[in-house]
């Protein structure tokens, strides 16, 4: 798989930018999915990270991911934006669930 290349958007806060992992095209059973059918994975590739959370007393909250981390997040996480046609997600931190080794 090619190495995402980062657009120029810079997540703001505890925010991360994220492109999606690709749909399944078949089924294990060998079955091949219409692009109605395919579900939308919760999985992506850390593009970009924000500054982090601001805390009480001033400091900046680091964060528990980095870019280039594969990550498994929620499914309704975040929102999905457009950027010279490629899809992106702009979601928070506390909505990525795990990072897969």
């Amino acid at each position: 798989m090619a190495k995402a290349k980062s657009p120029a958007i810079r997540p703001l806060g505890s925010k991360v930018l994220v492109q999606r992992l690709e749909a399944e095209t078949q089924t294990a059973g060998g079955i091949i999915l219409p692009d109605s059918a395919k579900e939308k994975p919760a999985q992506g590739t850390i593009l970009a990270i924000g500054d982090g959370k601001t805390l009480a007393d001033g400091s900046k909250a680091a964060f528990q991911v980095a870019v280039g981390d594969t990550v498994m997040f929620t499914s309704y996480a975040g929102t999905e934006i457009k950027v010279n046609g490629d899809e992106y997600m702009l979601m928070d931190e506390g909505d990525i669930l795990a990072v897969l080794a």
